[in-house]
């Protein structure tokens, strides 16, 4: 039982050690993205510390396992406590919900047969607000959740905004990014923390894809 369980688990923390692989099959790829996620992750405008809570929040929307490993090991030497990790996550799970409520107003157009061959205007966004009489209690408890979320707490609001907006990037959600880079700037982030940001948010996506290479790598072998 213990042997077929382990033949089957897809996912090991052993099977991180393989990822050096990669280099052999392909090496200037694998060391032109390492030398750019080691840049994207050192320390700039932002702290270590900081984008370092950006990777775990982006890590948790890729569902990336091996990231979450990671980066969680490096945000606890970087200085972070359990609770500031608890909440970047939290901004991130309001952040893929909120995507998803955002997209609403692409199905109320489309329900209504309403738009026109631009699905993403600004002013679609205004519809968000019929949720709360089509799906009331839905509606006002995830804003509650929402704004509890993104509300100081460990994290100041600016750091929250700057996860928010990372982790936007990785949703692709155009009203997310549009909203929380206002919310940002208002909190007192440069365009230059916003861009930082922005690149951890790249190396954690792309890093997701490289990480599961491991896997890839099994499957081969097979």
């Amino acid at each position: 039982m213990t042997t077929k369980t382990t033949e089957l688990g897809l996912y090991r923390k052993s099977n991180l050690n393989k990822l050096g692989e990669l280099a052999d099959y392909a090496p200037e790829a694998f060391t032109s993205f390492i030398d750019f996620n080691n840049k994207a992750l050192a320390e700039g405008k932002l702290s270590v510390k900081l984008k370092e809570l950006i990777a775990v929040a982006v890590a948790h929307v890729t569902g990336c396992a091996y990231c979450i490993e990671i980066h969680v090991n490096d945000v606890k030497k970087a200085g972070a406590s359990k609770e500031e990790v608890a909440e970047a996550i939290f901004v991130a799970t309001a952040l893929k919900a909120g995507s998803a409520l955002a997209h609403g107003v692409n199905a109320l157009n489309a329900f209504d047969g309403e738009g026109d061959q631009e699905l993403y205007k600004a002013s679609y966004f205004n519809r968000i607000k019929e949720f709360a009489n089509l799906s009331g209690d839905n509606f006002s408890s995830f804003i509650d959740f929402d704004q509890k979320a993104l509300k100081a707490g460990e994290l100041t609001v600016k750091e929250k905004e700057l996860i928010a907006v990372a982790v936007a990037h990785v949703t692709g959600c155009p009203y997310c990014i549009d909203l929380h880079i206002g919310a940002a700037k208002k909190a007192g982030a440069s365009l230059e923390d916003v861009s930082e940001a922005i690149f951890v948010a790249v190396a954690l996506k792309a890093g997701s894809a490289l990480a599961h290479g491991v896997n890839a790598l099994n499957a081969y072998e097979k």
